[in-house]
Protein backbone atom coordinates (compact mmCIF):
# COMPACT_ATOMS: atom_id res chain seq x y z
CA UNK A 1 0.00 0.00 0.00
CA UNK A 2 1.04 3.37 -0.93
CA UNK A 3 -0.85 5.72 1.46
CA UNK A 4 -4.08 6.34 0.21
CA UNK A 5 -3.50 4.10 -3.06
CA UNK A 6 -3.60 0.21 -2.51
CA UNK A 7 -1.36 0.12 -5.80
CA UNK A 8 -0.19 -3.73 -4.92
CA UNK A 9 -4.40 -4.53 -4.84
CA UNK A 10 -4.87 -3.63 -8.82
CA UNK A 11 -5.43 -8.28 -8.80
CA UNK A 12 -7.75 -7.94 -5.73
CA UNK A 13 -10.19 -5.38 -7.47
CA UNK A 14 -10.18 -7.06 -10.53
CA UNK A 15 -10.95 -10.39 -8.89
CA UNK A 16 -13.46 -8.27 -6.58
CA UNK A 17 -14.98 -6.26 -9.53
CA UNK A 18 -15.47 -9.15 -11.67
CA UNK A 19 -16.10 -11.85 -8.65
CA UNK A 20 -19.26 -9.78 -7.47
CA UNK A 21 -20.44 -8.83 -10.96
CA UNK A 22 -20.86 -12.55 -11.81
CA UNK A 23 -22.81 -13.42 -8.97
CA UNK A 24 -25.13 -10.95 -8.95
CA UNK A 25 -25.46 -12.75 -12.96
CA UNK A 26 -26.52 -16.06 -11.01
CA UNK A 27 -28.73 -14.06 -8.51
CA UNK A 28 -30.68 -12.43 -11.00
CA UNK A 29 -31.05 -15.65 -13.01
CA UNK A 30 -32.14 -17.14 -10.36
CA UNK A 31 -34.73 -14.35 -9.67
CA UNK A 32 -35.58 -14.67 -13.59
CA UNK A 33 -36.26 -18.06 -13.31
CA UNK A 34 -38.14 -18.34 -9.92
CA UNK A 35 -39.46 -15.14 -8.55
CA UNK A 36 -43.08 -15.45 -10.78
CA UNK A 37 -44.15 -19.12 -9.56
CA UNK A 38 -42.92 -18.18 -6.09
CA UNK A 39 -43.79 -14.53 -5.31
CA UNK A 40 -45.17 -13.05 -8.67
CA UNK A 41 -48.76 -12.32 -9.62
CA UNK A 42 -49.96 -15.47 -9.31
CA UNK A 43 -47.29 -16.98 -6.68
CA UNK A 44 -47.17 -18.94 -3.82
CA UNK A 45 -47.00 -15.59 -1.29
CA UNK A 46 -47.86 -12.89 -4.24
CA UNK A 47 -45.48 -10.02 -3.64
CA UNK A 48 -48.25 -7.34 -5.09
CA UNK A 49 -50.58 -8.00 -2.51
CA UNK A 50 -47.18 -6.94 0.35
CA UNK A 51 -46.98 -4.02 -2.03
CA UNK A 52 -50.36 -2.95 -1.60
CA UNK A 53 -50.55 -3.57 2.13
CA UNK A 54 -47.43 -1.00 2.95
CA UNK A 55 -48.99 1.29 0.81
CA UNK A 56 -52.17 1.05 2.62
CA UNK A 57 -50.72 1.15 5.78
CA UNK A 58 -48.48 4.38 4.87
CA UNK A 59 -51.46 6.46 3.32
CA UNK A 60 -53.59 5.50 6.25
CA UNK A 61 -51.15 6.56 8.79
CA UNK A 62 -49.91 10.30 9.84
CA UNK A 63 -46.56 11.77 10.93
CA UNK A 64 -44.46 9.17 12.66
CA UNK A 65 -47.20 6.09 11.82
CA UNK A 66 -46.84 6.47 7.65
CA UNK A 67 -42.63 6.87 8.25
CA UNK A 68 -43.30 3.69 10.39
CA UNK A 69 -45.27 1.91 7.50
CA UNK A 70 -42.80 3.14 4.36
CA UNK A 71 -40.13 1.14 6.49
CA UNK A 72 -41.96 -2.35 6.22
CA UNK A 73 -40.24 -2.75 3.32
CA UNK A 74 -36.58 -2.00 2.43
CA UNK A 75 -36.37 0.18 -0.68
CA UNK A 76 -37.63 -1.42 -3.46
CA UNK A 77 -38.57 0.61 -6.98
CA UNK A 78 -42.12 -1.53 -6.81
CA UNK A 79 -43.23 1.32 -4.34
CA UNK A 80 -42.89 3.75 -6.91
CA UNK A 81 -43.39 1.64 -9.89
CA UNK A 82 -46.28 -0.63 -9.94
CA UNK A 83 -45.13 -4.69 -9.40
CA UNK A 84 -45.88 -6.59 -13.09
CA UNK A 85 -44.54 -9.68 -13.60
CA UNK A 86 -43.39 -8.09 -17.33
CA UNK A 87 -41.77 -5.36 -15.31
CA UNK A 88 -39.51 -8.34 -12.33
CA UNK A 89 -38.71 -9.77 -16.23
CA UNK A 90 -37.36 -6.32 -17.31
CA UNK A 91 -35.22 -5.91 -14.22
CA UNK A 92 -33.53 -9.29 -14.12
CA UNK A 93 -32.97 -9.13 -17.78
CA UNK A 94 -31.39 -5.57 -17.42
CA UNK A 95 -29.29 -6.90 -14.30
CA UNK A 96 -28.15 -9.87 -15.71
CA UNK A 97 -26.98 -7.55 -18.61
CA UNK A 98 -25.53 -5.08 -16.67
CA UNK A 99 -23.26 -7.26 -14.67
CA UNK A 100 -22.69 -9.55 -17.52
CA UNK A 101 -20.73 -6.30 -18.98
CA UNK A 102 -18.98 -6.13 -15.80
CA UNK A 103 -17.41 -9.36 -15.81
CA UNK A 104 -16.10 -8.38 -18.99
CA UNK A 105 -14.58 -5.24 -17.58
CA UNK A 106 -16.35 -2.90 -20.04
CA UNK A 107 -17.38 -0.19 -17.79
CA UNK A 108 -13.88 -0.39 -15.86
CA UNK A 109 -12.63 0.80 -19.15
CA UNK A 110 -13.89 4.49 -18.38
CA UNK A 111 -13.81 7.11 -15.21
CA UNK A 112 -14.90 5.51 -12.00
CA UNK A 113 -18.03 6.95 -11.93
CA UNK A 114 -19.38 4.59 -15.09
CA UNK A 115 -18.58 1.16 -12.59
CA UNK A 116 -20.04 3.10 -9.62
CA UNK A 117 -23.38 3.92 -11.03
CA UNK A 118 -23.45 0.34 -12.77
CA UNK A 119 -23.02 -1.25 -9.32
CA UNK A 120 -25.36 0.75 -7.85
CA UNK A 121 -27.63 -0.13 -9.95
CA UNK A 122 -27.14 -3.20 -9.33
CA UNK A 123 -27.49 -2.62 -5.84
CA UNK A 124 -30.65 -1.09 -6.22
CA UNK A 125 -32.65 -3.40 -8.56
CA UNK A 126 -31.60 -6.23 -6.71
CA UNK A 127 -32.74 -4.91 -3.53
CA UNK A 128 -35.69 -3.72 -5.01
CA UNK A 129 -36.58 -7.23 -5.37
CA UNK A 130 -35.34 -8.77 -1.98
CA UNK A 131 -36.73 -6.37 -0.23
CA UNK A 132 -40.38 -7.91 -1.48
CA UNK A 133 -38.83 -11.27 -1.56
CA UNK A 134 -40.43 -12.56 1.68
CA UNK A 135 -39.30 -15.88 3.45
CA UNK A 136 -37.92 -17.03 -0.14
CA UNK A 137 -35.72 -13.94 0.34
CA UNK A 138 -34.83 -14.13 3.70
CA UNK A 139 -31.44 -15.63 3.43
CA UNK A 140 -27.92 -14.07 4.75
CA UNK A 141 -26.20 -14.43 1.08
CA UNK A 142 -28.89 -11.65 0.27
CA UNK A 143 -27.90 -9.15 2.31
CA UNK A 144 -23.87 -10.18 1.79
CA UNK A 145 -24.46 -9.64 -1.80
CA UNK A 146 -26.18 -6.27 -1.55
CA UNK A 147 -23.54 -5.03 1.11
CA UNK A 148 -20.24 -6.84 -1.44
CA UNK A 149 -21.78 -4.40 -5.00
CA UNK A 150 -22.68 -1.59 -2.46
CA UNK A 151 -18.54 -1.65 -1.65
CA UNK A 152 -17.54 -2.82 -5.22
CA UNK A 153 -19.16 0.94 -6.78
CA UNK A 154 -16.61 2.69 -5.10
CA UNK A 155 -13.28 0.07 -6.32
CA UNK A 156 -13.27 2.95 -9.26
CA UNK A 157 -11.75 1.81 -12.44
CA UNK A 158 -8.75 0.71 -14.45
CA UNK A 159 -7.54 4.69 -14.89
CA UNK A 160 -6.18 4.75 -11.44
CA UNK A 161 -5.32 2.53 -8.49
CA UNK A 162 -7.89 1.41 -6.03
CA UNK A 163 -8.37 3.12 -2.40
CA UNK A 164 -6.87 2.14 0.60
CA UNK A 165 -9.50 2.78 2.41
CA UNK A 166 -12.44 1.02 0.10
CA UNK A 167 -9.89 -2.25 0.18
CA UNK A 168 -9.75 -2.18 4.07
CA UNK A 169 -13.57 -1.89 3.83
CA UNK A 170 -13.94 -5.04 2.50
CA UNK A 171 -11.58 -6.45 5.26
CA UNK A 172 -13.96 -5.61 7.81
CA UNK A 173 -16.60 -7.44 5.84
CA UNK A 174 -14.91 -10.75 5.86
CA UNK A 175 -14.00 -10.22 9.15
CA UNK A 176 -17.63 -9.65 9.91
CA UNK A 177 -18.45 -12.54 7.74
CA UNK A 178 -15.67 -15.18 8.88
CA UNK A 179 -15.73 -14.45 12.93
CA UNK A 180 -19.22 -13.22 13.17
CA UNK A 181 -19.82 -16.86 12.30
CA UNK A 182 -17.41 -18.54 14.61
CA UNK A 183 -18.64 -16.32 17.27
CA UNK A 184 -22.11 -17.40 17.09
CA UNK A 185 -21.45 -21.06 16.52
CA UNK A 186 -18.98 -20.78 19.87
CA UNK A 187 -22.87 -19.27 21.13
CA UNK A 188 -24.19 -21.73 19.52
CA UNK A 189 -25.08 -25.63 20.03
CA UNK A 190 -23.06 -27.87 22.15
CA UNK A 191 -21.97 -29.77 19.09
CA UNK A 192 -19.67 -27.10 17.93
CA UNK A 193 -18.05 -27.04 21.74
CA UNK A 194 -17.41 -30.53 22.09
CA UNK A 195 -16.14 -31.11 18.70
CA UNK A 196 -19.07 -33.29 17.33
CA UNK A 197 -20.96 -30.50 14.90
CA UNK A 198 -19.40 -32.24 11.58
CA UNK A 199 -20.53 -35.41 12.39
CA UNK A 200 -23.67 -34.50 11.65
CA UNK A 201 -23.28 -31.73 9.35
CA UNK A 202 -22.78 -33.21 5.90
CA UNK A 203 -26.12 -35.41 6.33
CA UNK A 204 -28.15 -32.64 7.62
CA UNK A 205 -27.28 -29.56 5.28
CA UNK A 206 -29.84 -27.76 3.64
CA UNK A 207 -28.73 -29.59 0.20
CA UNK A 208 -26.24 -31.81 -0.26
CA UNK A 209 -23.80 -32.38 -2.70
CA UNK A 210 -22.57 -35.23 -4.75
CA UNK A 211 -19.46 -35.92 -2.39
CA UNK A 212 -21.64 -34.99 1.30
CA UNK A 213 -22.04 -38.66 1.75
CA UNK A 214 -18.05 -39.09 1.53
CA UNK A 215 -17.65 -36.27 3.60
CA UNK A 216 -20.02 -37.73 6.04
CA UNK A 217 -18.81 -41.40 5.99
CA UNK A 218 -15.30 -39.80 6.99
CA UNK A 219 -13.70 -41.10 10.20
CA UNK A 220 -15.14 -39.39 13.13
CA UNK A 221 -11.15 -37.50 14.45
CA UNK A 222 -11.43 -36.10 11.01
CA UNK A 223 -14.69 -34.58 11.61
CA UNK A 224 -13.30 -33.25 15.14
CA UNK A 225 -10.65 -31.86 12.60
CA UNK A 226 -12.92 -30.12 10.77
CA UNK A 227 -14.14 -28.24 12.89
CA UNK A 228 -10.99 -27.30 14.98
CA UNK A 229 -10.20 -26.20 12.00
CA UNK A 230 -13.13 -24.57 11.54
CA UNK A 231 -12.88 -22.38 14.90
CA UNK A 232 -9.54 -21.22 13.72
CA UNK A 233 -10.40 -20.31 10.56
CA UNK A 234 -13.23 -18.29 11.94
CA UNK A 235 -11.99 -16.90 15.12
CA UNK A 236 -8.13 -16.96 14.73
CA UNK A 237 -7.58 -16.04 10.75
CA UNK A 238 -9.74 -13.22 10.22
CA UNK A 239 -8.17 -10.94 12.78
CA UNK A 240 -4.68 -11.51 9.98
CA UNK A 241 -6.59 -10.25 7.20
CA UNK A 242 -5.83 -6.66 8.47
CA UNK A 243 -1.93 -7.27 8.13
CA UNK A 244 -1.27 -5.53 5.23
CA UNK A 245 -2.06 -2.26 7.17
CA UNK A 246 1.43 -2.84 8.53
CA UNK A 247 3.08 -2.17 5.09
CA UNK A 248 2.22 1.97 5.93
CA UNK A 249 4.76 1.60 9.01
CA UNK A 250 6.92 -1.47 8.68
CA UNK A 251 9.36 -1.73 5.58
CA UNK A 252 9.45 -5.58 4.05
CA UNK A 253 6.87 -8.20 2.49
CA UNK A 254 5.96 -9.44 6.09
CA UNK A 255 2.47 -7.73 6.69
CA UNK A 256 1.75 -8.60 3.21
CA UNK A 257 2.49 -11.87 2.61
CA UNK A 258 0.59 -12.69 6.42
CA UNK A 259 -2.60 -11.28 5.13
CA UNK A 260 -2.24 -13.19 1.69
CA UNK A 261 -1.93 -16.27 4.28
CA UNK A 262 -5.05 -15.61 6.28
CA UNK A 263 -7.00 -14.58 2.80
CA UNK A 264 -5.53 -18.48 1.35
CA UNK A 265 -6.69 -20.43 4.49
CA UNK A 266 -9.95 -18.54 4.48
CA UNK A 267 -10.59 -19.40 0.30
CA UNK A 268 -9.35 -22.89 1.37
CA UNK A 269 -12.16 -23.27 4.07
CA UNK A 270 -14.58 -21.92 2.21
CA UNK A 271 -14.00 -24.30 -0.91
CA UNK A 272 -13.78 -27.48 1.13
CA UNK A 273 -17.47 -26.29 2.14
CA UNK A 274 -18.00 -25.85 -1.64
CA UNK A 275 -16.81 -29.53 -2.40
CA UNK A 276 -19.27 -30.51 0.30
CA UNK A 277 -22.59 -28.61 0.26
CA UNK A 278 -24.66 -26.31 -1.28
CA UNK A 279 -25.03 -23.15 0.34
CA UNK A 280 -25.88 -20.92 -3.14
CA UNK A 281 -23.29 -18.18 -3.64
CA UNK A 282 -22.54 -18.07 0.06
CA UNK A 283 -18.88 -19.89 -0.15
CA UNK A 284 -18.35 -18.61 -3.28
CA UNK A 285 -19.13 -14.67 -2.33
CA UNK A 286 -16.81 -15.54 0.97
CA UNK A 287 -13.65 -16.43 -1.91
CA UNK A 288 -14.40 -13.23 -4.07
CA UNK A 289 -14.51 -10.71 -0.94
CA UNK A 290 -10.93 -12.88 0.15
CA UNK A 291 -8.61 -11.92 -2.64
CA UNK A 292 -9.16 -8.44 -1.38
CA UNK A 293 -6.53 -9.14 1.03
CA UNK A 294 -3.98 -10.55 -1.60
CA UNK A 295 -1.43 -7.98 -2.72
CA UNK A 296 0.51 -8.60 -5.60
CA UNK A 297 3.15 -5.67 -6.27
CA UNK A 298 3.52 -4.61 -9.89
CA UNK A 299 0.35 -6.79 -10.97
CA UNK A 300 -2.01 -4.92 -13.28
CA UNK A 301 -0.05 -1.18 -12.48
CA UNK A 302 -0.37 1.10 -15.22
CA UNK A 303 2.70 1.57 -17.57
CA UNK A 304 2.39 5.02 -17.78
CA UNK A 305 1.65 8.27 -15.00
CA UNK A 306 -2.48 8.41 -14.43
CA UNK A 307 -3.95 11.48 -16.35
CA UNK A 308 -3.73 14.62 -15.01
CA UNK A 309 -7.56 15.57 -13.44
CA UNK A 310 -8.32 19.23 -13.42
CA UNK A 311 -9.36 18.54 -9.60
CA UNK A 312 -5.41 16.96 -8.45
CA UNK A 313 -3.94 13.62 -7.95
CA UNK A 314 -3.12 12.31 -4.51
CA UNK A 315 -1.41 9.27 -4.85
CA UNK A 316 -2.24 8.27 -8.25
CA UNK A 317 -5.65 9.32 -7.54
CA UNK A 318 -8.06 12.26 -8.37
CA UNK A 319 -8.52 14.39 -5.68
CA UNK A 320 -12.92 14.09 -6.22
CA UNK A 321 -12.99 10.23 -6.05
CA UNK A 322 -10.68 10.17 -2.97
CA UNK A 323 -13.08 12.19 -1.45
CA UNK A 324 -16.00 10.07 -2.44
CA UNK A 325 -14.33 6.87 -0.90
CA UNK A 326 -12.91 8.93 2.21
CA UNK A 327 -16.73 9.69 2.49
CA UNK A 328 -17.79 6.28 2.57
CA UNK A 329 -14.96 5.02 5.10
CA UNK A 330 -16.64 8.02 7.30
CA UNK A 331 -19.69 6.75 6.81
CA UNK A 332 -18.59 2.64 7.86
CA UNK A 333 -16.91 4.19 10.85
CA UNK A 334 -20.91 5.35 12.23
CA UNK A 335 -22.94 2.23 10.58
CA UNK A 336 -20.21 0.07 11.90
CA UNK A 337 -20.92 0.69 15.61
CA UNK A 338 -23.92 -1.59 15.57
CA UNK A 339 -22.43 -4.67 14.15
CA UNK A 340 -19.35 -4.18 16.28
CA UNK A 341 -21.40 -4.56 19.43
CA UNK A 342 -23.21 -7.43 18.28
CA UNK A 343 -20.23 -9.22 17.40
CA UNK A 344 -19.61 -8.95 21.07
CA UNK A 345 -23.24 -8.93 22.48
CA UNK A 346 -23.88 -11.84 24.54
CA UNK A 347 -26.99 -12.62 22.59
CA UNK A 348 -25.54 -12.13 19.34
CA UNK A 349 -27.54 -11.58 16.15
CA UNK A 350 -27.47 -13.67 12.91
CA UNK A 351 -28.05 -12.00 9.72
CA UNK A 352 -28.99 -8.90 10.77
CA UNK A 353 -29.35 -5.59 9.11
CA UNK A 354 -29.43 -2.58 11.29
CA UNK A 355 -30.71 0.19 8.94
CA UNK A 356 -32.77 -0.21 5.53
CA UNK A 357 -30.02 0.30 2.86
CA UNK A 358 -28.64 -3.13 4.40
CA UNK A 359 -25.26 -1.95 4.51
CA UNK A 360 -22.53 -2.91 7.83
CA UNK A 361 -24.75 -6.50 8.00
CA UNK A 362 -24.48 -9.05 11.18
CA UNK A 363 -23.64 -12.22 9.70
CA UNK A 364 -22.84 -15.77 10.26
CA UNK A 365 -24.78 -19.28 10.18
CA UNK A 366 -25.47 -22.72 11.44
CA UNK A 367 -25.04 -21.46 15.01
CA UNK A 368 -26.91 -24.84 15.81
CA UNK A 369 -26.88 -28.35 14.04
CA UNK A 370 -29.32 -30.33 13.29
CA UNK A 371 -28.77 -33.66 14.29
CA UNK A 372 -31.68 -35.75 12.60
CA UNK A 373 -32.86 -35.16 9.06
CA UNK A 374 -36.80 -35.02 8.59
CA UNK A 375 -37.77 -34.64 4.79
CA UNK A 376 -41.40 -33.77 3.72
CA UNK A 377 -41.97 -35.75 0.92
CA UNK A 378 -45.06 -34.63 -1.61
CA UNK A 379 -46.91 -37.27 -3.09
CA UNK A 380 -50.26 -37.26 -5.50
CA UNK A 381 -52.27 -39.50 -7.19
CA UNK A 382 -55.33 -39.88 -9.85
CA UNK A 383 -57.08 -42.74 -7.97
CA UNK A 384 -60.41 -41.43 -6.73
CA UNK A 385 -60.34 -42.95 -3.04
CA UNK A 386 -57.03 -41.52 -1.33
CA UNK A 387 -57.43 -44.93 1.26
CA UNK A 388 -56.77 -47.29 -1.52
CA UNK A 389 -54.51 -45.13 -3.85
CA UNK A 390 -51.05 -45.80 -5.64
CA UNK A 391 -49.22 -42.74 -4.51
CA UNK A 392 -46.63 -41.21 -6.69
CA UNK A 393 -43.71 -38.87 -5.26
CA UNK A 394 -43.11 -35.18 -7.11
CA UNK A 395 -39.24 -34.52 -7.11
CA UNK A 396 -37.27 -31.90 -6.21
CA UNK A 397 -34.36 -30.44 -7.98
CA UNK A 398 -32.25 -30.20 -4.80
CA UNK A 399 -33.56 -31.47 -2.07
CA UNK A 400 -33.42 -35.57 -0.96
CA UNK A 401 -36.02 -37.90 -2.26
CA UNK A 402 -35.92 -40.90 -3.98
CA UNK A 403 -33.40 -42.65 -2.37
CA UNK A 404 -31.28 -43.80 -5.16
CA UNK A 405 -30.34 -40.46 -6.59
CA UNK A 406 -27.23 -39.16 -6.19
CA UNK A 407 -27.21 -35.58 -4.75
CA UNK A 408 -26.50 -32.74 -7.46
CA UNK A 409 -24.47 -29.79 -7.14
CA UNK A 410 -26.49 -26.63 -7.80
CA UNK A 411 -24.52 -23.73 -6.25
CA UNK A 412 -23.88 -21.00 -6.77
CA UNK A 413 -27.22 -20.72 -8.73
CA UNK A 414 -29.80 -20.75 -5.16
CA UNK A 415 -33.02 -23.27 -5.43
CA UNK A 416 -35.46 -21.62 -3.02
CA UNK A 417 -38.27 -23.65 -3.05
CA UNK A 418 -35.60 -26.95 -1.77
CA UNK A 419 -34.20 -24.45 0.83
CA UNK A 420 -37.91 -23.60 2.13
CA UNK A 421 -38.64 -27.32 2.22
CA UNK A 422 -35.67 -28.16 4.56
CA UNK A 423 -36.87 -25.38 6.81
CA UNK A 424 -40.48 -26.74 7.50
CA UNK A 425 -39.78 -29.42 9.28
CA UNK A 426 -38.05 -27.29 11.93
CA UNK A 427 -40.99 -24.95 12.33
CA UNK A 428 -43.79 -24.99 14.54
CA UNK A 429 -46.33 -25.74 11.77
CA UNK A 430 -46.56 -25.64 8.08
CA UNK A 431 -45.60 -22.03 6.74
CA UNK A 432 -49.08 -20.21 4.32
CA UNK A 433 -47.39 -21.15 1.17
CA UNK A 434 -47.29 -24.68 1.03
CA UNK A 435 -50.49 -24.74 1.19
CA UNK A 436 -50.63 -22.45 -1.76
CA UNK A 437 -48.30 -25.11 -3.15
CA UNK A 438 -50.59 -27.96 -2.86
CA UNK A 439 -53.12 -26.32 -4.60
CA UNK A 440 -51.09 -25.16 -7.22
CA UNK A 441 -49.96 -29.30 -7.72
CA UNK A 442 -53.55 -29.74 -8.11
CA UNK A 443 -54.15 -27.43 -10.74
CA UNK A 444 -50.79 -28.68 -12.18
CA UNK A 445 -49.86 -25.24 -12.72
CA UNK A 446 -47.04 -25.12 -15.33
CA UNK A 447 -45.46 -22.64 -13.77
CA UNK A 448 -44.72 -24.39 -10.34
CA UNK A 449 -44.18 -27.69 -11.84
CA UNK A 450 -40.90 -26.34 -13.74
CA UNK A 451 -39.84 -25.66 -10.12
CA UNK A 452 -39.51 -29.69 -10.02
CA UNK A 453 -37.38 -32.12 -10.77
CA UNK A 454 -40.12 -34.37 -11.95
CA UNK A 455 -43.97 -34.00 -12.15
CA UNK A 456 -45.20 -37.98 -11.93
CA UNK A 457 -48.35 -37.01 -13.61
CA UNK A 458 -46.85 -35.55 -17.09
CA UNK A 459 -48.62 -32.62 -16.52
CA UNK A 460 -52.19 -33.95 -15.70
CA UNK A 461 -54.58 -32.77 -12.35
CA UNK A 462 -54.27 -35.37 -9.73
CA UNK A 463 -57.07 -35.92 -7.33
CA UNK A 464 -55.38 -35.73 -4.61
CA UNK A 465 -52.30 -34.48 -2.67
CA UNK A 466 -50.59 -35.35 0.31
CA UNK A 467 -47.45 -34.44 2.50
CA UNK A 468 -45.58 -37.04 4.58
CA UNK A 469 -42.53 -36.95 6.58
CA UNK A 470 -39.86 -39.33 6.58
CA UNK A 471 -36.39 -39.61 8.75
CA UNK A 472 -33.17 -39.76 6.15
CA UNK A 473 -30.34 -41.02 7.08
CA UNK A 474 -26.87 -41.87 5.21
CA UNK A 475 -26.28 -44.91 3.52
CA UNK A 476 -23.47 -46.81 4.73
CA UNK A 477 -20.95 -47.91 2.80
CA UNK A 478 -22.33 -51.60 2.98
CA UNK A 479 -26.04 -50.59 2.80
CA UNK A 480 -24.79 -49.21 -0.59
CA UNK A 481 -23.26 -52.41 -1.80
CA UNK A 482 -25.95 -54.05 -0.87
CA UNK A 483 -28.69 -51.86 -2.44
CA UNK A 484 -26.93 -48.93 -4.65
CA UNK A 485 -29.35 -46.46 -2.18
CA UNK A 486 -27.71 -43.28 -1.13
CA UNK A 487 -29.78 -42.76 1.45
CA UNK A 488 -32.01 -45.18 3.74
CA UNK A 489 -35.68 -43.50 4.79
CA UNK A 490 -37.55 -44.78 7.78
CA UNK A 491 -40.31 -43.65 10.08
CA UNK A 492 -43.11 -42.17 7.72
CA UNK A 493 -45.68 -39.57 9.05
CA UNK A 494 -48.35 -38.21 7.36
CA UNK A 495 -48.17 -34.36 7.51
CA UNK A 496 -50.98 -33.12 5.93
CA UNK A 497 -53.91 -34.20 3.66
CA UNK A 498 -54.36 -36.05 1.38
CA UNK A 499 -56.59 -32.96 -0.01
CA UNK A 500 -58.36 -32.35 -3.51
CA UNK A 501 -59.97 -29.22 -5.23
CA UNK A 502 -64.08 -29.20 -5.15
CA UNK A 503 -65.19 -30.88 -8.33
Amino acid sequence: MDGFAAVDFEFARQVLQRGIAGLFVVAFLSTLNQFRPLLGEHGLLPAPELIEWARARASAGSGTGRTRARRLLHPTLFLAVRYTDRRLVDLCVAGIVLAAALVCGIPQLGPPWVPMLCFLGLWLGYMSITSIGQTFYGFGWEMLLLEAGFLAAFLGSDSQPPSTVVIVLFWWLVFRLEFGAGMIKIRGGREWRDLTALMYHHETQPMPGPLSRQAHLLPRWIHRGEVLGNHFAQLVVPWFLFAPLLGLFVPGPIPAIVGAVAAAIVIATQLWLVLTGNFAWLNWMTVVLAFSAIGLPGIGSPATAPPQHPGGIVDGIPLPWLVVTSALAALYVVLSWWPLQNLFAHRQLMNASFNRWQLANAYGAFGTVTKERIEIVVEGTTDPDPDAATWHEYEFKGKPGEVHRVPRQFAPYHLRLDWLMWFLPLGRSLDDWFTVFLVRLLEADPATLRLLARDPFAGERPRWVRAVSYRYRFATREEFRAERARWVRDRRRPVMGPVSLRR
